[in-house]
């Protein structure tokens, strides 16, 4: 008997086929729901290393309460941030750097070679409004006053009030390291702040300082620093030995680089703009060379940061850093504050500064209405032009003048009355 062969009539297909398609939209959705929990748990941990990463760098670098509760701030969103480099042969701890590290600075076998004096300083001002940012460097000869001290170099109020605290503390009976450096450099700290706001007539509302050997750590964590040399050079006090031109320094070069002084045509003001040139090639590098995206390299600079850096309590490290990504684009002018001439004080050779001048300068520059293509702008004869108190920027009420030190005028020709030498940090600036 033959079996008859059923047909199956297409409305029996249909369902069958429906189901079919279900059961695979089914599976990639499925797919598609694990695909995006994967892609969910790659974020979270790519957020929480982040997130570690920054819990551990903001709980190792070194942290001061150097600024105070009770400092003046900037207010509207402004921010001046004063950068201070020590020329110290020691640690953050103040225990003698390694032999092979002296070695590298090249800067003397001894670790007592140099003390505390601040020979960086410089003032950042980051406007509110996202505008260019300006930086004025403040040449460590400067004749100021340094409160307690009377008139000094402006790079000595540091070391001055950290050996005045570990003497006081000494007499007291304190015998401990730790101790005696922890407070001496908190009180070095505190007047270098202090005197700087008081010469520049602005609020300091965040510090970073900085040990001889950053510069050289920076400049390898980096693969070096490219930089300009309009001569050739040679100087066995810094070890600086360079070519004309464009050249690409690592770490030891890049520190006698900053540190060179002798044989350049103005000297200490020529090194000054040396760091400037180094810290706008180095913001370039930063910018070009993709460090922010590059995971290796943000470790090493965050290994920098740990080894070297001590900033204010409080400062909120993560945010800046993001806002140094645009920093780093080439938003910032470097300018070099003026001198009046030369003289002798105390038998060493100092700047002779017009205090009043310089407040008024640093107010139009960083104040209301300022230029914010960073162009240079003259500056009054002194008497003229109001000072600008409590701005949104930030500048404060000139204080009053402390009383008058005996200086030897020497020779020397004044500066100009404008900010000159301006470094473009967009680039890489060719120095002398």
């Amino acid at each position: 008997m033959k079996h008859r062969r059923r047909l199956t009539t297409p409305d029996a297909v249909r369902p069958q086929r429906r189901r079919s398609r279900r059961g695979r939209r089914s599976r990639r959705s499925v797919l598609l729901r694990r695909l995006a929990l994967c892609v969910a748990v790659l974020l979270l941990c790519t957020a929480g290393a982040g997130w570690y990463f920054y819990r551990d760098l903001a709980a190792k670098i070194g942290s001061s309460r150097a600024l105070g509760d009770g400092a003046p701030r900037s207010s509207g969103g402004a921010a001046n941030i004063l950068l201070m480099g020590l020329d110290s042969r020691k640690d953050q701890n103040g225990d003698d750097l390694p032999k092979d590290v002296l070695e590298k600075l090249h800067a003397g076998a001894s670790s007592d070679i140099g003390g505390y004096n601040t020979n960086t300083l410089i003032l950042l001002h980051v406007p509110a409004d996202g505008g260019r940012a300006t930086a004025f460097s403040i040449p460590r000869d400067d004749l100021v006053d340094i409160p307690g001290h009377g008139k000094d170099k402006i790079k000595k109020a540091y070391g001055l009030a950290k050996a005045e605290t570990e003497d006081r503390l000494a007499r007291q009976g304190v015998t401990g390291h730790d101790r005696l450096e922890h407070e001496g450099r908190e009180a070095g700290r505190r007047a270098q702040i202090e005197t700087v706001r008081n010469f520049l007539g602005v609020p300091v509302d965040h510090f970073a300082e900085v040990n001889l050997a950053g510069f050289l750590h920076i400049a390898d964590a980096l693969d070096g620093v490219p930089v300009c040399l309009k001569h050739a050079v040679k100087d066995r006090y810094s070890g600086a030995d360079f070519p004309a031109g464009r050249q690409t320094l690592d770490g030891p070069q890049s520190l006698a680089f900053v540190r060179q002084r002798h044989g350049l045509p103005a000297g200490d003001l020529d090194r000054t703009r040396r760091q400037q040139a180094f810290l706008a090639s180095a913001t370039h590098k930063l910018n070009s060379a993709g460090t922010f995206t590059d995971p290796l390299r943000l470790l090493r600079l965050m290994d920098v940061a740990k080894q070297d850096l001590v900033t204010d309590e409080g400062w909120d490290l993560l945010s800046f850093i993001k806002q140094a990504k645009n920093l780093s684009g080439g938003n910032v002018r470097f300018s070099t504050l003026p001198v009046e001439g030369f003289a002798k004080h105390r038998g060493e050779d100092v700047n002779r500064v017009d205090p009043d001048k310089i407040r008024r300068l640093v107010a139009r520059q960083i104040g209301p209405g300022a230029d914010r293509s960073g162009a240079p702008t003259s500056t009054d004869a002194p008497g003229d032009g109001p000072d600008t108190p409590h701005s949104p920027a930030g500048t404060l009420q000139p204080p009053p003048s402390s009383s008058s030190s005996t200086v030897e005028s020497g020779s020397g020709a004044g500066s100009s009355g404008q900010t000159a030498h301006m470094i473009d940090g967009g680039g890489i600036p060719c120095v002398d």
